[in-house]
């Protein structure tokens, strides 16, 4: 009783129901290395996937753009072949991955796009926590996806409240209504290719 069973072996490939009601996979798969073809796009593919079935899953990576380790913030989140020359982009995922891992872990998961590996798309995400009333959005624009601005409309919102809604890439915060996230959707602008964005917002008065 009480045993906390790490389901990580195989390559990921015992992460099925069964074994999931008893465990968790500290790392949900091998498919993690930067020599690995297609391994970003890979790992996006594997949290739109498998946020509908595991609200707890982890993963590692061993790249430094934002890009890359953006696509494997997950609730249990690590990076691998540290060095001085990477420590600031270190920091910067880590802390950026604390403020939204319990969000990811404890929120209701609505995929926002269609899924997809293909180059020239976007994949994105939304997980939201109603008692709290926060949340965030992840959104990723590819090497050869032409389309600057995606509009993503949220879910699970309070129509009635105001949200205060914070990109990890921009300064300050916009204060919006659940009404307009809800009908008229947030509008996420990505101008690199490839490029990533995080989106943060909680409940106001």
């Amino acid at each position: 009783p009480g045993l906390r069973i790490d389901s990580c072996a195989s390559g990921g490939r015992r992460n099925d129901l069964e074994t999931m009601r008893r465990a968790v996979p500290l790392l949900r798969s091998d498919f993690q290395f930067p020599k690995m073809e297609g391994v970003v796009e890979g790992n996006q593919g594997h949290t739109y996937g498998l946020s509908s079935w595991l609200p707890f899953q982890g993963t590692g990576v061993y790249s430094y753009d934002a890009y890359a380790y953006r696509s494997f913030y997950l609730p249990s989140f690590g990076m691998g072949h540290l060095t001085p020359e990477n420590t600031a982009a270190q920091q910067k995922a880590y802390a950026e991955c604390r403020k939204i891992a319990s969000m990811m872990l404890q929120g209701d998961y609505y995929p926002q796009t269609p899924y997809s590996l293909e180059s020239d798309q976007w994949i994105g995400w939304q997980f939201n926590r109603p008692e709290q009333g926060d949340g965030v959005v992840q959104a990723f624009r590819r090497v050869h996806c032409e389309e600057q601005v995606k509009t993503f409309r949220l879910r699970g919102l309070d129509p009635a409240a105001y949200y205060e809604v914070t990109n990890f890439d921009a300064e300050g915060s916009a204060k919006v209504s659940g009404k307009a996230l809800l009908e008229k959707g947030l509008a996420v602008e990505i101008r690199d290719k490839p490029g990533a964005a995080v989106i943060v917002y909680r409940r106001v008065k």
